[in-house]
């Protein structure tokens, strides 16, 4: 058995089309195909079903599949750490988070980016189900999502900051004379809110039910920006995590009025799997934290909240 036949194997779980994962592993469809029919006959069972295209994997194949995957990782890991031995931290650490968060990705990790020069940083945009999945199957060593909301399965918690939420809304709109807002009142304003796959949008759906209400959204998208755009129009209001707006600055045109009745605050954290070995990546983006203070660093920009008179 050859690392390489894992990687094929696992190239085509994650890709789920044979020429899709030949493609990725650098080989010809040919050879992926030989390497997993070599897994096959060495473990004298079927591991893809197979038809004139791929259909899935056999109950045996689904075990191996997982199977590769720890080895693979657990080989990364290793080599990551005799490599550290040598010449310090390097390689590549993979960051899954939510929409909402990646404006603070660059404050939580430029202290790591700092200390260990050599270590790339890819960073993708899921939502927190999609995290969940890609450290179950060792597609990222880390996420950043919520850690007090959805129940979060066979991962280490490590808080980071809290969330807390406005109404992102025209400068000199119809509520230019609020300094607070109800989640009532918010309802029955024309709204733009993220799309019901993202847990902030559950999140959003429960203060408005809390508040004996349901909002009835006029657009609905995935991207933050999005939001953020049509706002801009003067016909929406967004409901916006205060982290985003501290770090990025009230768009001009803008004002943000925080949202009460009921007041909502949410745990934003990193996640990894919990298991061992824990990619020592992971581990010194953990071990850094405590030299960042994102909780400290977004507070300082309104340190009681989200002031009503922060306008521009």
């Amino acid at each position: 058995m050859l690392l390489s036949q894992l990687k094929y194997l696992t190239a085509l779980a994650e890709e789920r089309h044979f020429a899709r994962a030949a493609q990725a592993c650098h080989v010809s469809q040919p050879a992926l195909s030989a390497a997993i029919r070599k897994l096959e006959a060495e473990f004298r069972v079927p591991i893809v079903r197979r038809s004139n295209r791929f259909i899935g994997f056999t109950h045996e194949g689904e075990r191996i599949v997982a199977w590769a995957q720890r080895v693979l990782a657990e080989h990364d890991t290793l080599v990551d750490n005799v490599r550290s031995l040598r010449e310090g931290l390097s390689g590549r650490l993979r960051i899954g988070a939510i929409p909402t968060t990646l404006s603070s990705i660059a404050l939580i990790t430029s202290a790591f980016c700092e200390r260990h020069p050599m270590v790339t940083l890819s960073i993708a945009s899921m939502t927190s189900n999609e995290i969940q999945r890609g450290l179950a199957d060792y597609q990222i060593d880390v996420g950043l999502t919520y850690v007090d909301n959805e129940p979060l399965e066979h991962v280490r918690k490590h808080p980071v900051y809290r969330e807390r939420y406005a109404l992102l809304t025209a400068e000199h709109g119809l509520l230019a004379d609020h300094e607070t807002i109800t989640w009532a009142e918010a309802a029955e304003v024309p709204l733009c809110l993220l799309s019901s796959d993202m847990q902030n949008r559950r999140i959003i759906d429960q203060a408005f039910r809390r508040a004996g209400v349901e909002a009835v959204p006029k657009v609905e998208t995935n991207s933050v920006s999005a939001l953020c755009s049509y706002v801009k129009e003067n016909r929406w209001s967004a409901v916006m995590p205060h982290a985003w707006l501290a770090l990025h600055s009230v768009p001009e045109g803008m004002r943000a009025i925080p949202l009460v009745e009921p007041e909502v605050s949410k745990q934003i954290g990193l996640v990894v799997a919990d298991r061992e070995p824990e990619p020592i990546l992971a581990r010194a983006l953990l071990d850094t934290l405590s030299d960042t203070d994102p909780q400290a660093r977004i507070d300082r920009y309104h340190p009681t909240g989200l002031a009503p008179e922060v306008t521009l």
